[in-house]
């Protein structure tokens, strides 16, 4: 390690060590800093339950992660990573053994909310068709770290996408196409009532329509792997076992970035309370299954999709996530489940099979919601508690005890609600940078927030190079 560091990356989560690898492109000398014995922040994939059944502690589906335009811009299938496509990205069954569906085809799509709202669907995401690309770059690298490419698309995104999900569900008649987009929105634990979260829902919408939900073959830990796996081939290093409580504890470097909450770097760097109006939000509760067989989906949709939302409708859905975000436990949860082994059996041994699912629940909650997820499951699985070899649970206490990011269980590091939504962690344009010019925030609790993209480092690395220019010589 040379006497003086370009850059230090603390957190070794994908965001960290993107922004690692988009330094170390460009010929600086960085070092990262992990606290765990390994890297993967949120994209991880450990045995959880049983030997031979490989699990995703956090994320297990990656829409944003095949259609990020910083994973895109590296070459990272040379180093391991592998996207898997199920049959179907998404299924949502209902109680009479049907189910819309998320398919990568527009018209499989809308032809599963019926025939009310099949034209709906098609005209809401028609003027997107064929320009995820640069919409996703524009949309993704907001607030100012880029022009956009395509300016008239991203006006017409945002007068799609700024109004409240609520608004967009009143154009389907029935309740299908609600209920699969209410969903949608869930997937970032918001209340379908907040502001942009319409646009929550189009992206996942048009990310399955352009590149599918995939799984890398492997687990989630395949990401982290190869973006640690190229960053040393450029140069950089990689070090695990190493907790960070203080600036001192770091070697001299000319840049420092925190893929951290913004408590924890506040805490590091002295910042006081500049974090102190930043809000943390609901969690879930998850369970990572070691199952006998597959789930025995009673709607054959969902025997072929990656992943399975069982609401059913929307207002449940709504009710779920309202409940949790204003502190409660549902009563009926809206469950977000996966099954990694249908496109990758080798995740569990011959026959076997992986299965993850998660209900949200209130911030630090300490409660046991195994039952009601089971009972959620059996709904629309009869027979699914016989095929259970072993269950692993945790709620918001051990998922914030597994990632420090986590606090209070909050896998988004921060409320994906209000403005907090947009701007992040504070109302600025300049959310990467901090008081210390040479401290900089690489976290998701940065644009474009929650998720396994690596965009919040590829964009916090762009101001942190800008620094290093200014400061150069």
């Amino acid at each position: 390690m040379p006497s003086m560091l370009d850059a230090v990356v603390v957190g070794a989560g994908p965001n960290g060590l993107t922004a690692a690898v988009e330094l170390a492109r460009r010929g600086y000398a960085v070092a990262v800093f992990e606290a765990r014995s390994s890297v993967g922040g949120g994209a991880r994939t450990e045995e959880l339950t049983l030997p031979g059944f490989r699990h995703d502690p956090c994320s297990a589906v990656h829409p944003l992660g095949a259609g990020s335009p910083a994973f895109k811009d590296l070459p990272l299938e040379r180093y391991g990573l592998e996207w898997l496509h199920a049959e179907l990205p998404m299924a949502h069954p209902w109680d009479d053994g049907t189910a819309a569906v998320l398919a990568r085809s527009v018209s499989e799509t809308a032809a599963s909310f019926g025939p009310r709202d099949a034209g709906t669907y098609r005209r809401l995401v028609a003027p997107y068709l064929g320009r995820w690309d640069t919409l996703a770059r524009d949309f993704m690298s907001l607030p100012l770290s880029a022009l956009p490419r395509d300016p008239v698309t991203l006006a017409r995104f945002g007068l799609d996408g700024m109004p409240p999900s609520t608004w967009l569900l009143r154009r389907f008649r029935d309740d299908k196409a609600r209920a699969l987009f209410a969903g949608l929105v869930g997937h970032v634990i918001a209340p379908l009532d907040g502001i942009a979260t319409s646009a929550v829902g189009l992206v996942f919408a048009l990310a399955a329509h352009a590149g599918g939900w995939p799984m890398p073959r492997g687990g989630s830990q395949a990401i982290s792997d190869s973006l640690a796996g190229y960053l040393k081939d450029l140069g950089g290093s990689v070090h695990t076992d190493y907790e960070v409580k203080r600036l001192d504890d770091l070697p001299p470097a000319r840049a420092y970035v925190f893929d951290t909450s913004p408590t924890a770097l506040a805490r590091i760097a002295g910042f006081g309370g500049l974090y102190d109006g930043y809000r943390y939000g609901a969690s879930v509760f998850k369970i990572d299954y070691a199952l006998d067989g597959p789930v025995p989906w009673t709607a054959k949709e969902a025997r072929v999709a990656g992943t399975v939302q069982i609401g059913p409708g929307s207002r449940d859905v709504a009710a779920a996530l309202r409940e949790a975000s204003s502190g409660a436990a549902p009563r009926t949860p809206f469950l977000i489940t996966a099954q990694p082994s249908l496109v990758d059996p080798g995740r569990a041994p011959e026959g076997k099979h992986v299965f993850w699912a998660y209900g949200h629940v209130p911030h630090r909650w300490e409660g046991d919601l195994t039952e009601a997820i089971e009972r959620q499951i059996e709904r629309f699985a009869p027979g699914f508690r016989d095929r259970v070899l072993a269950r692993a649970t945790a709620g918001p206490p051990e998922l914030a005890a597994r990632n420090a990011n986590y606090v209070g269980g909050d896998i988004a590091c921060g409320a994906a609600r209000g403005l907090q939504l947009l701007l992040r962690p504070r109302l600025t344009l300049r959310p990467y940078s901090t008081p210390h010019p040479a401290v900089f925030l690489c976290s998701s609790a940065t644009p474009p927030g929650p998720g396994v993209h690596g965009m919040s480092g590829h964009n916090a690395a762009k101001a942190v190079w800008r620094h290093l220019r200014a400061t150069a010589g």
